[in-house]
């Protein structure tokens, strides 16, 4: 029997442990899932006979230790901050390992180990990043394969309530870590546009928006989504002359956000004092600065960030509880930390109600020989299950699970440190995401 270790069972794992079950039912695998709420772990399990849930905490390293090496894989969807923690053990132990975080610089330096050791390290296998890799390496490999050149790569990505999901003012519903969600931006930005490269500060992130276009679902705004720059080098496109990578929301959330952060709420570098007695109003008040006139809060706000005080961020800002009298009851590490808080109740999904993922690639190539440009537009839009699993969950458990199951297997010989640009990862992955549901529409137009 082979032994699958799950580390984390959060939001987005729910279909990654339900695919693993089911895939040990058939092949005689043994699936562990561990949280550090084991009732979140027992959950996810559901009494399967090919599953195990147990109480984690990946800082007890006799119990870390026991897990991994007990495991032929280990699938770590836990948070990012414990990513090289996990990959040094996995390298440690000789173990497979695989996550859909970003992979993080020190992680990719276990490269010559983790070859050494004869196991695969793979990182990035989500949904963005993952799967808008996956896909977008085919396109770039089928275009090049054709003679053309790429002079344009735009790509986006979102998780989004559906659009019949009219919850709230805000039309934003949590359905993966509310703390990404607060923290979004927090490095800033950079991207290349018509061959200059434009830096954009975190206080500017949510004012740089421009309108898409999605097919059957409408406009939605996109900001500019962390350092496109990387992506040049990953998809070996070093000679475009616009590279960018943004994420869309519905019109309205960045104009809110943008006050948010101007405001200066989503802090993470200063620990708070107990504000357990404070109210939520007094936790505003504390970002203004002593000169501020007006004659309530409300006032000075809307002063200070040179809004209307009657205006619709006004009214978010009401909605989201920042005016309340109410005691917060409970201290916080940090702001973020509240605001964390405040958004998964303020934002859960509803009972019954769809989220969405949606992906798109807008990419131009010029193809010499033919003397023509063409323009391709390739979307994914995939939508949860009322009361069952979301699309989050879906399309970042499912990318990990497939490979996975092809590693156990024995269908993915490769060994190091890998993220899915690598064609032998990403041909078999998309063959098998299809069977799932979840495939690219292509549009593909000649540009004069």
């Amino acid at each position: 029997m082979k032994n699958i270790l799950v580390l984390g069972a959060g939001q987005s794992a729910p279909y990654l442990i339900s695919y693993l079950l089911n895939e040990g039912k058939k092949n005689n695998w043994l699936v562990t899932v561990c949280d550090m709420n084991v009732e979140n772990a027992k959950a996810a399990v559901n009494g399967h006979p090919n599953g195990n849930a147990i109480e984690f905490d990946v800082n007890d390293e006799p119990l870390r230790h026991t897990q991994i090496k007990k495991a032929d894989i280990v699938l770590n969807f836990l948070t990012p901050m414990f990513q090289h923690l996990i990959a040094l053990d996995c390298v440690r132990f000789g173990k497979h390992c695989i996550t859909a975080s970003y992979e993080n610089p020190r992680v990719a330096d276990l490269n010559t180990d983790a070859n050494r050791k004869g196991i695969l390290i793979l990182n990035e296998m989500g949904l963005d990043p993952g799967i808008d890799h996956m896909s977008a390496m085919t396109i770039i490999r089928r275009i090049k394969d054709n003679g053309g050149w790429i002079n344009s790569f735009i790509s986006y990505g979102s998780g989004i309530p559906a659009p019949e999901v009219k919850s709230n003012p805000l039309d934003y519903c949590i359905t993966w870590n509310p703390r990404n969600v607060v923290t979004a931006g927090d490095a800033g930005a950079q991207y290349l546009e018509g061959g200059k490269i434009k830096l954009v500060p975190y206080h500017n992130v949510f004012r740089r928006t421009w309108p898409v276009e999605v097919e059957g679902i409408g406009t939605l705004e996109a900001y500019p989504n962390r350092d496109s720059l990387l992506y040049q080098k990953i998809f070996k496109l070093q000679n475009v002359d616009t590279m960018i990578r943004g994420t869309l929301r519905y019109p309205g959330w960045s104009e809110t956000w943008n006050q948010i952060v101007k405001l200066g709420i989503p802090l993470d570098t200063l620990e708070l004092p107990d504000i357990s007695e404070m109210t939520y109003r007094e936790f505003t008040e504390m970002f203004l600065p002593l000169n501020v006139s007006g004659p309530k809060l409300e006032a000075r706000i809307a002063n200070f960030l040179n809004i209307s005080p009657t205006g619709t961020i006004m009214k978010n800002f009401k909605w989201l509880g920042l005016f309340d009298d109410k005691k917060i009851g409970k201290s916080y590490k940090t702001p973020v930390h509240l605001m964390t808080d405040i958004l998964k109740k303020k934002m859960p999904l509803p009972e019954g109600a769809r989220d969405m993922v949606i992906l798109q690639h807008e990419i131009e190539a010029y193809y010499p020989e033919q003397k023509k440009k063409e323009k391709t537009i390739s979307t994914m839009i995939e939508y949860g299950e009322p009361n069952g699993f979301t699309a989050i969950s879906k399309t970042v458990g499912a990318p990990a699970a497939i490979a996975a199951k092809l590693l156990l297997k024995g269908e993915l010989p490769i060994t190091g440190c890998q993220i899915p640009t690598h064609p032998m990862i990403y041909t078999k992955v998309l063959e098998e995401l299809k069977t799932l549901g979840i495939e690219f529409i292509e549009k593909t137009e000649i540009i004069e």
